[in-house]
C-alpha cells in the first residue's frame, strides 16, 4: 500500500510517498481502506518540530502522521463487535501515542470510531473528526442554555464546529474572525461577530460565562478580563499558562483549564448524530489528492483556511 512517511522534521519536502505492507489488526481493531483524510494544524506542527515529533512518536522513524480518517472496514479483529466488513466509518485515531492515517489502509481501535451516516460523504466525515471532537469535548458539559459564550477564531477548523455545537447546546454565541469571514460566521449561527482587525474584543464584551481560547498569550489575558467571576475558560494551544494569567484567573475565581482532545468512539457517535440531523455541517475549504499532501500542508500553514482541509483517495 501507499503511505506518506517522515524520517526527519522540517519542510514539506520531508513528506515521502512510499510502498509499505498493510498493517495487521489486533483483536480490538479494524482495518480501514482509507477514502478521505482530514489535515489539521497539529500535522504540520509535528512535521516541523523535532521535540513535538519525538514527544508523540518516540524515537521510531520513519513515522506516519495523521489522525483523521474516513473509510470502509475491510477486516475486523476477533473481539470487534461494533463494526462489520463493509461499514463506512470515521474517527480520530490513536491521538497521543501516534497517529497513522496518512496511508491507504489504517488499523484503528474500534473504540475510536463511529459509523458514517448514510447521507454524509467520506470527505465531510473526514472533516468532522479531530476538530469536531475537540469542540464537542470542550463545550459539552461546560456550557448551557443562554450562557454567553465567546469562541475565538470561529472560521477555523475547530472554531466553525464550536459555534454550531454551542448553538445546539442553547448558548448565546459571540465569535471573532476577520471581516471577510463575517458572513460565514453568521451562517454558522453566531449571534454576534467581532472583526478582530478593527475591534478589540475586550473593549466591547463583558460578563462572559465561557471562553473557548485558541491562542493563549495576550488573547487569553484579555479573555480573562471579560469573563465574569466564577466563569470558565478552556484553552487548547498549550497546557502552560503564564503566572499573570493564572493569577488573574484565580483573583476572579475563573476556572482556567487546558484541554487536549482524546480519541473517543462515544464522542464520534455524538458527532455522527449531529451530522445526520443537520445540526452541524462541516465546511471543507479545499480538497487535495493523496499525492498532494505537501500542498495541503502548505495551504493549511498559510493561515487562509476557512473550515477544514481534506485529502481524498
Amino acid at each position: 500500500m501507499k503511505a506518506i512517511i517522515i524520517k526527519e522534521t522540517g519542510g514539506v519536502e520531508n513528506l515521502h510517498i512510499v510502498e509499505i505492507d498493510k498493517p495487521k489488526v489486533n483483536e480490538n481493531e479494524v482495518l480501514i481502506e482509507t477514502k478521505a483524510i482530514g489535515v489539521n494544524p497539529v500535522d504540520y506542527k509535528v512535521r516541523a518540530n523535532e521535540d513535538l515529533l519525538t514527544a508523540i512518536y518516540g524515537e521510531k522513524r520513519p513515522a506516519i502522521l495523521g489522525w483523521d480518517i474516513a473509510g470502509v472496514v475491510v477486516e475486523t479483529g476477533k473481539n470487534v463487535s461494533k463494526f462489520s466488513k463493509g461499514d463506512r466509518v470515521f474517527g480520530m485515531v490513536n491521538f497521543v501515542g501516534a497517529g497513522n492515517t496518512y496511508a491507504e489502509f489504517v488499523a484503528a481501535p474500534e473504540n475510536h470510531l463511529a459509523k458514517i451516516p448514510d447521507t454524509i460523504s467520506f470527505q465531510d466525515a473526514a472533516a468532522s473528526t479531530l476538530a469536531a471532537l475537540t469542540a464537542l469535548q470542550v463545550l459539552q458539559g461546560n456550557i448551557g442554555k443562554n450562557d454567553k459564550v465567546l469562541i475565538h477564531a470561529g472560521s477555523g477548523g475547530v472554531g466553525h464546529f464550536a459555534i454550531q455545537i454551542a448553538k445546539n447546546l442553547g448558548a448565546y454565541v459571540i465569535s471573532t474572525s476577520s471581516a471577510k469571514n463575517k458572513h460565514f460566521i453568521k451562517t454558522l449561527g453566531a449571534d454576534e461577530h467581532i472583526d478582530y482587525h478593527k475591534t478589540a474584543f475586550q473593549n466591547v464584551l463583558n460578563d462572559l460565562d465561557f471562553v473557548f481560547d485558541m491562542f493563549n498569550g495576550e488573547i487569553l489575558l484579555n479573555s480573562i478580563k471579560v469573563t465574569k467571576p466564577g466563569g470558565k475558560i478552556i484553552s487548547i494551544p498549550t497546557p502552560e499558562f503564564s503566572e499573570e494569567a493564572q493569577n488573574m484567573a484565580n483573583q476572579k475565581e475563573i476556572d482556567l483549564a487546558f484541554h487536549m482532545v482524546q480519541s473517543s468512539g462515544e464522542g464520534m457517535d455524538t458527532i455522527a448524530k449531529l451530522l445526520e440531523n443537520g445540526e452541524i455541517n462541516p465546511h471543507v475549504s479545499k480538497l487535495f489528492s493523496f499525492e498532494e499532501m505537501a500542498e495541503a500542508h502548505k495551504y493549511l500553514e498559510s493561515g487562509r483556511t476557512v473550515g477544514k482541509v481534506v485529502l481524498q483517495i
